[in-house]
C-alpha cells in the first residue's frame, strides 16, 4: 500500500482556524501563543534535535526586527504564528552569494541560543514531525506570496497585509487579493521496465527526476501531463492516472503526481527546459537506491518525485494505482 506519510508536508492536520483570522490581525495580541521564525525562507531549527523552534510572541527577536506576521492556526488550544525577519543582516553573510539548489549554510541570530540556527527547509524536511512540516510549509509559501505581491494587480498601488496574513488589500482601490498557489503536474512516464527521467541544468551532479511542469489556464491534469512530456522530450504518452498531491513551498506550488505509459521511445530534449533526459531501467534504479554508483541519483527523499520513483521500483504504483498485477 502507498504510504502517503512518506511525503513531506502532507501529514499535518492542524486547525487553520480561518474564522479567527480577522481577530488575529491585530498587532496587540499579548504574549500568548507561539511563533515560528523564518529568515529569507529558512526556518529556525534546534540543531541538537533537528526540530523547529517555536518562540513566545514576547521574544526580543520579534521586537528587534521589522517583522511580518501570519496567523497559522491552532493546535491543542494554542495559537501558532509565523514571523519573517528577512530584514536582519547576519554579520558573517557573504555578499553576492550565488543561488543554488541547496543552501547548506546556516545563520545564527545573536538573540538566540547557539544551537538555534536558520536552515534550508530542503535539508531538514524529512526529519520534521508532520505537524511542524505543515506549519513551516504554509508559512514559507505565504511569506513568498507576500514578497512577490506587494502591489495591487488592478490599479498598481501598494497593498497591505490583512486577515492575519491570508489576504492583501489595496490601499487605494480597496481590491482584495488572496494567496497564490501554482498547480504543477509531475509525472512518472514508463516504457515497460524503463522509466523516463530528466535533469535541469542547475541540479546537483548526477541528479535525475520525474518530468514536471506548470498547468496552463483551461488545461486538465491529463492534458498538462501529455503536453509537458511532449514539449520536453518529444515522447508521446497514453492514458494518464492520478496518484497523489503534495504542497511544495518552493515557492508556492501544489504538485499533482501522475503516471502514464509512453507510446513512443525516441527522446529529443528541449535544451531550454532540460539538460538531459534518459530511459532508466528498474534494475539500474535498484542499484542506485542500494548506494551503487550507476551514474544517476534519484530525486530527493520527501519529494513527490522520489515517492513516485521508489514506489514504481517496488511495484506499489502498479498494484495500488493502476490495479494491475505484476
Amino acid at each position: 500500500m502507498l504510504n502517503l506519510q512518506e511525503l513531506s508536508f502532507c501529514g499535518s492536520n492542524f486547525n487553520r482556524a480561518a474564522h479567527l483570522r480577522k481577530e488575529k490581525n491585530s498587532n496587540k495580541l499579548g504574549s500568548s501563543g507561539k511563533t515560528l521564525i523564518l529568515w529569507r525562507g529558512k526556518p529556525l531549527v534546534d540543531e541538537n534535535n533537528l526540530k523547529l523552534v517555536f518562540l513566545p510572541l514576547s521574544h526580543e527577536i520579534i521586537s528587534q526586527s521589522q517583522t511580518s506576521r501570519i496567523f497559522l492556526g491552532q493546535s491543542k488550544g494554542i495559537d501558532y504564528f509565523a514571523h519573517d525577519i528577512s530584514d536582519w543582516e547576519p554579520s558573517n553573510l557573504e555578499p553576492n552569494t550565488p543561488s543554488s539548489f541547496l543552501d547548506d549554510t546556516t545563520q545564527h541570530h545573536p538573540s538566540l541560543q547557539k544551537h538555534e540556527r536558520f536552515n534550508d527547509l530542503r535539508l531538514i524536511m524529512t526529519q520534521l514531525p508532520a505537524e511542524d512540516a505543515g506549519l513551516v510549509s504554509t508559512a514559507k509559501a505565504l511569506f513568498a506570496w507576500h514578497k512577490s505581491h506587494q502591489f495591487c494587480a488592478k490599479c498598481g498601488h501598494k497593498s497591505v497585509s490583512s486577515q492575519a496574513g491570508w489576504q492583501r488589500d489595496c490601499s487605494t482601490c480597496e481590491s482584495p487579493h488572496y494567496p497564490r498557489t501554482d498547480p504543477v503536474v509531475i509525472m512518472l512516464i514508463t516504457d515497460g521496465n524503463n522509466l523516463l527521467l530528466g535533469r535541469s541544468p542547475h541540479w546537483p551532479k548526477k541528479m535525475y527526476s520525474c518530468l514536471a511542469g506548470f498547468i496552463e489556464p483551461g488545461e486538465t491534469l491529463e492534458a498538462a501531463v501529455a503536453r509537458e512530456v511532449k514539449e520536453e522530450t518529444n515522447i508521446e504518452i497514453g492514458a494518464v492516472s492520478y496518484v497523489t498531491s503534495q504542497p511544495w513551498a518552493f515557492p508556492t506550488s501544489l504538485m499533482f503526481g501522475c503516471i502514464a505509459s509512453a507510446t513512443s521511445h525516441q527522446i529529443t530534449i528541449d535544451p531550454v527546459e532540460l539538460d538531459d533526459a534518459i530511459w532508466v531501467s528498474k534494475e539500474t534504479l535498484v542499484k542506485a537506491y542500494s548506494g551503487i554508483d550507476v551514474g544517476i541519483l534519484p530525486a530527493r527523499q520527501g519529494a513527490i518525485a522520489e515517492f513516485l520513483i521508489r514506489n514504481w521500483v517496488k511495484d506499489t504504483l502498479v498494484n495500488d494505482v493502476l490495479g494491475l498485477k505484476k
